[in-house]
């Protein structure tokens, strides 16, 4: 049984030990296949190089993101694009079986993501924010909401143990304004790690080099050679520090945080446990001393 992390269940304090030496494991909730990679694929690819756990989980299957194919040869490319992008990373990837464009904060998918998190023995949760230009995106965020008490109730989900620790909830970075901004209570540099990131959004083949630029309009500028491909998709997406993270990502790297050219960022919410900076410190073994 693995040492729990220093925690408080909601508000509640509870007397648990320190941080034992085992891995962190963290677990990215997205909607679609390449959900996670495009918001956490540097920090996963950072964890798992420590030597830590990483689980990325797709709530639909993609069978609706192409213009020109679909249904169930569709997901099957796509669950064969998220093994690659796991393995690249050398992370798990899980990709469940609710259709693209059809998904809702119903009882059984809120069911699965309980037992996704409860399975990983999550320390830390990554996933959307509940406001979004996507509905799958929106109710990604709100079923992980919904999840986030529950995972600690053993009569829910019964046929899988309850964890005995509320992990941390943090929500992916996005630019929407409203009902509120997304606030970089933790921004990670990623320079070290941006060119795993980049072979992990390339194993998505079907979407940053088909259906993406197709629905953008501009397929036609995809190069066909694979080479040339990924260079294209790097001067096309970036994932460069915005002006309003650099004062947050100073707060965790002092005066380095000058130098950093590429970055991700998650905000805590107010779901789970609430930590304090030496344990966001702990969670996140990637700030300097």
């Amino acid at each position: 049984m693995r040492s729990a992390l220093p925690c408080l269940l909601l508000t509640m304090p509870i007397s648990v030990p320190t941080v034992a030496a085992e891995p962190i494991r963290v677990i990215a909730i997205g909607a679609h296949p390449d959900d996670c990679d495009i918001k956490a694929g540097g920090i996963a690819a950072k964890f798992a190089e420590l030597g830590h756990k990483v689980r990325f989980v797709s709530v639909t299957n993609g069978d609706a993101g192409h213009q020109a194919e679909g249904g169930g040869m569709l997901a099957a490319r796509r669950r064969a694009e998220a093994q690659e992008s796991g393995r690249r990373l050398g992370i798990e990837y899980i990709v469940l079986d609710n259709h693209d464009g059809e998904l809702v904060p119903s009882l059984d998918v809120r069911m699965q993501i309980i037992r996704q998190i409860r399975e990983w023995d999550a320390d830390v949760v990554l996933a959307p924010r509940p406001n979004d230009y996507h509905p799958d995106h929106r109710y990604t965020g709100i079923l992980v909401q919904d999840a986030s008490y529950m995972v600690t109730v053993p009569n829910l989900a019964s046929d899988t143990p309850a964890i005995s620790k509320n992990p941390l909830f943090l929500y992916f970075s996005d630019r929407f304004q409203r009902p509120a901004p997304f606030r970089p209570d933790i921004v990670v540099s990623i320079d070290d790690v941006i060119d795993k990131k980049y072979a992990g959004l390339d194993a998505h083949v079907s979407q940053f080099y088909e259906w993406l630029p197709w629905h953008a309009g501009i397929l036609d500028d995809v190069p066909k050679d694979p080479g040339k491909r990924l260079e294209w998709l790097k001067s096309r997406r970036g994932f460069a520090l915005r002006p309003g993270w650099r004062e947050a990502a100073r707060k965790w790297y002092g005066d380095a945080a000058d130098g950093i050219q590429n970055a991700e960022a998650f905000e805590i919410t107010e779901y789970g446990f609430q930590p304090s900076d030496e344990q966001i410190r702990n969670l996140f073994p990637f700030f300097p001393d």
